[in-house]
């Protein structure tokens, strides 16, 4: 009787124990002396894509990449008795999809001899909020200076430029010429400041219920008729989305900076793909070239400003959309570059899951038609 007890005990703390595991958010899995796993919780079946019946019939090496650090470092804890951690390992297969890079802690299991235990935690959405953060800060950092150097420079300016017309008013034809040059460069200085202001202007942007269509369609024809007549545009549009809640002007102004910078990476005759899609509560537009692609090491700094590869570029371009569309509530990434084609992704909210700072009623947007703009 007592016995009975005692294993009825054990199996309620053992279920507990399972269920406490598949609670966890991170994937974790036991493996036995002979590499074979033990046991998986609910995240690991999810990372691994494959229920925990059909990973008790694998050995660890059978379900991580060839040479994987985890199998040195299963080894390193059974030889050493003691936890170990590391940091950003790839452990992506076409089983689960490429790339999945994670931080991996190991550490023996006390009760069972050579049984460690493995625990997995996903860096990849970490990695993309730190990359965000950081350009965030480097947008108020820019922000702030614009701000300052065009209060401190402009206003000068415009007491010099005073001074040279009133000069070249008593000047001869020789000192005239000076004049006029002292004019010219400090028009030439405010332009540069005016172009330095979109970092700090701060008033509010007229927003309305848009439909992104007549956008991509007014954008694709401004391109076609002119910088991008040499290329072929193929959309794959899902006309049953709504509409965004968003300014019409940014959003051709992000999406033709876009598809120039594309355009600037095809060779002659070259392809760009618009397409559009719903993914996770996300409205989704996507611009894939098919280019060369964006060098490993330029990939974490195009959109920081300032920074550019084109000899005439003014680094600008990407740094200034984003931030439009980090203002819209939206995101704005590279999806993927290979030396086949880059993608770029804009992600925006639809008019019934964003919150506006007004009360309005938006009707909808509609079918796709021409704008009246073209």
């Amino acid at each position: 009787m007592r016995n009975a007890r005692a294993e009825k005990t054990m199996t309620q703390v053992s279920g507990v124990a399972d269920a406490v595991l598949d609670a966890l958010p991170h994937p974790v899995i036991t493996i036995a002396p002979s590499g074979v796993i033990a046991n998986a919780n609910a995240a690991a079946e999810a990372f691994f894509e494959a229920g925990a019946p059909v990973l008790r019939r694998h050995r660890i090496q059978e379900i991580v990449p060839f040479g994987s650090p985890l199998i040195a470092l299963i080894e390193q804890v059974r030889a050493r008795g003691a936890a170990v951690n590391e940091y950003r390992v790839d452990l992506g297969t076409p089983r689960n999809g490429g790339e999945r890079v994670v931080d991996i802690h190991v550490a023996p299991m006390a009760e069972s001899a050579g049984n460690v235990v493995v625990m997995l935690q996903e860096r990849t959405m970490a990695d993309k909020i730190d990359r965000q953060l950081t350009h965030r800060g480097a947008a108020r950092s820019v922000t702030a200076l614009a701000s300052m150097l065009a209060h401190e420079i402009k206003n000068p300016l415009s007491g010099i430029r005073g001074a040279a017309q009133l000069l070249e008013q008593s000047a001869d034809d020789g000192d005239r010429a000076l004049t006029r040059l002292i004019c010219d460069e400090a028009d030439r200085i405010v332009k540069l400041v005016d172009r330095m202001e979109v970092f700090s202007d701060e008033r509010p942007i007229e927003r309305d219920a848009v439909n992104i269509h007549v956008v991509l369609e007014h954008v694709k024809k401004l391109a076609a008729s002119g910088f991008a007549s040499r290329i072929k545009f193929i959309e794959e549009y899902d006309p049953s989305l709504p509409p965004v809640f968003a300014n019409r002007d940014q959003l051709v102004q992000v999406f033709l900076n876009l598809i120039l910078n594309a355009m600037d990476a095809t060779e002659e005759a070259g392809t760009i793909d618009i397409s559009s899609s719903f993914e996770d509560g996300w409205l989704t537009i996507e611009i894939r070239d098919n280019g060369s692609g964006i060098a490993v090491d330029d990939r974490d700094r195009i959109f920081q400003p300032y920074f550019t590869t084109k000899a005439t570029g003014t680094g600008l371009g990407l740094f200034v959309c984003r931030r439009i569309i980090e203002d819209l509530g939206g995101r704005m990434e590279l999806r993927n570059s290979t030396p086949q084609g880059t993608t770029f992704a804009v992600m925006l909210r639809h008019v019934e899951a964003f919150t506006p700072p007004r009360e309005e009623e938006f009707a909808p947007a509609g079918p796709l038609e021409a704008s009246p703009s073209d």
